[in-house]
């Protein structure tokens, strides 16, 4: 097992994040060797810059949190947060054109951002609080066939976060593919990471990072 902090995506995402927030997390993700942070894509530019010395990944959301924007507004998103310096993008699923059974829809949604980032991790956002059993299912394989890095639980901005019902479907889908998980929502202790971690989840998406690699469990309860 790698590093407990290599897991983590440190993560700020709510829409009143400033810019010392934004320095502040940067700052953290270093201190703390996380793999990445994760930010909106206005702060992508920042967050770079913070990082510049470092080997901490920029992270961005797109579409984020609905996921009902055009594809062609979150292409343009993802565009420009790569030209910004993200390294890897968290983009939300449509999630009510694959409650409408329009799967092709979904999958070209996914397809199209992919399509412009070749050579970056994409993760796939669900948003399983909003689906049943198969439609995590379908929405994962969904992803997959649009050759997305990983697929990845929720926003934390839902009903609610990572489950381990969830993650089973997923693991289900991927059937012994390439394909990681990332698990986010309500993780904000050692022990729940620990858990995810067990199950075969590659990545944390928290804004309790900090909480979680030095076992103090009174961390934000957002994200």
């Amino acid at each position: 097992m790698k590093p407990l902090s290599k897991y983590i995506d440190h993560t700020i995402l709510k829409a009143i994040a400033t810019k010392a927030d934004i320095v502040q997390l940067c700052q953290e993700a270093i201190t703390h060797n996380f793999f990445s942070v994760c930010v909106n894509s206005c702060y992508v530019s920042l967050a770079k810059a913070e990082l510049k010395d470092s080997d901490v990944k920029v992270c961005s959301v797109i579409g984020f949190p609905l996921g009902a924007m055009s594809t062609k507004a979150k292409v343009e998103e993802t565009k420009q947060a790569l030209h910004d310096g993200a390294d890897e993008i968290d983009m939300v699923l449509n999630i009510g054109l694959l409650k409408s059974h329009d799967f092709d829809a979904a999958f070209k949604d996914i397809e199209a951002v992919k399509k412009v980032m070749p050579n970056n991790t994409l993760k796939v956002i669900l948003e399983t609080c909003y689906l049943d059993n198969q439609e995590i299912n379908e929405a994962s394989k969904l992803a997959i066939k649009a050759k997305a890095e990983f697929i990845k639980t929720s926003t934390g901005f839902g009903t609610s976060g990572a489950t381990i019902e969830a993650i089973t479907i997923m693991k289900e889908a991927i059937n012994n593919g390439n394909t990681k998980i990332k698990a986010s929502g309500g993780i904000r202790d050692t022990d729940t990471a620990l858990q995810y971690i067990n199950l075969g989840v590659d990545r944390i998406g928290t804004s309790n990072g900090i909480a979680i690699v030095t076992g103090n469990a009174l961390g934000d309860k957002s994200y």
